[in-house]
């Protein structure tokens, strides 16, 4: 496949996209997801919504009064209660994310030009999928500056690729409120605040329910799924984190055995067909199933 075509199949997939609401009150939004309902089979592949958050260890978010909504939400998913990061500070774990590899990034210098290395967009495109990334905050879609406001370019990966078009590297504004026109895989990056970076978890918890559970709720009755990981913990050997994966066909409820963000990509490759990435390879895919 071309890469005009991608280019065209990504713009289509953010037709009819419109702004991203006005925060509204927790009381405005419901407070917690619903329980989940019979999986229903839909016309094609199915969508998958990967949301990443900051610098939390998974003890300050499971059991936490000040994240309600992701411990209803880790009630109705399933949870990975040994998963890591795979490295610290932020930016090698977004790459492993993306693409099977840190790149030989160890630091959040900016800019990482990572050329045309196989990344999860590419393989998407070529297997006739398609990709996007909405962070909040980004000022214009394809910008590839280091930083601006409340957006830092070491949590947007796909920037740092040649072979992923600027189409796909979109600010959040530009998520559909339709989300069947979401592309086959979306990647959602809050900012700074949002993201529990440089404000608390009870910030972020509101961010996920008000911007996320709407996703899932879809998702449920549409094939598709939402993952919520996180980037790393606050800095300790362990690097425990929370991650976990809920919508259609998921058996909740916890995981034993060893994962990290190789996994998740693995998962996400092994659900589309697509051959596993660098690390990928060797990593053990999440069991949605008990």
């Amino acid at each position: 496949m071309s890469k005009a075509w991608f280019h065209i199949a990504a713009v289509l997939a953010l037709a009819g996209c419109t702004a991203s609401p006005a925060p509204s009150s927790p009381a405005a939004v419901p407070s917690s997801p619903a329980a989940p309902p019979s999986p229903a089979s839909s016309p094609g592949p199915g969508h998958v919504v990967v949301a990443v958050f900051e610098n939390k260890a998974y003890q300050q978010l499971a059991g936490s009064s000040k994240a309600p909504y992701l411990n209803a939400l880790m009630a109705r998913a399933a949870v990975f209660t040994d998963a890591h990061g795979v490295a610290h500070p932020s930016q090698p774990n977004y790459l492993a994310l993306f693409s099977g590899s840190t790149q030989g990034v160890t630091d959040d210098h900016c800019p990482v030009r990572a050329g045309a290395a196989p990344n999860l967009a590419q393989q998407l495109q070529a297997a006739g999928h398609t990709f996007a990334g909405y962070s909040e905050g980004l000022p214009a879609p394809g910008y590839r500056g280091c930083s601006t406001g409340r957006y830092a370019a070491k949590h947007n990966p796909w920037a740092d690729f040649d072979n992923v078009p600027a189409a796909a590297n979109q600010p959040y504004t530009a998520w559909p409120a339709d989300p069947a026109r979401l592309p086959t895989v979306a990647f959602v990056i809050p900012d700074l605040c949002d993201d529990m970076h440089d404000c608390g978890v009870a910030t972020g918890d509101a961010w996920a329910r008000e911007h996320l559970d709407p996703y899932l709720r879809w998702a449920d009755t549409h094939d598709s799924w939402l993952v919520v990981t996180f980037d790393e913990d606050e800095g300790t050997s362990g690097n425990r984190i929370l991650t976990l994966v809920a919508g259609a066909g998921v058996t909740p409820g916890p995981r034993a055995g060893t994962v990290d963000h190789y996994s998740v990509l693995r998962s996400i490759e092994d659900r589309y067909g697509l051959a596993p990435l660098g690390r990928a390879a060797d990593a053990t895919p999440l069991p949605l199933h008990a």
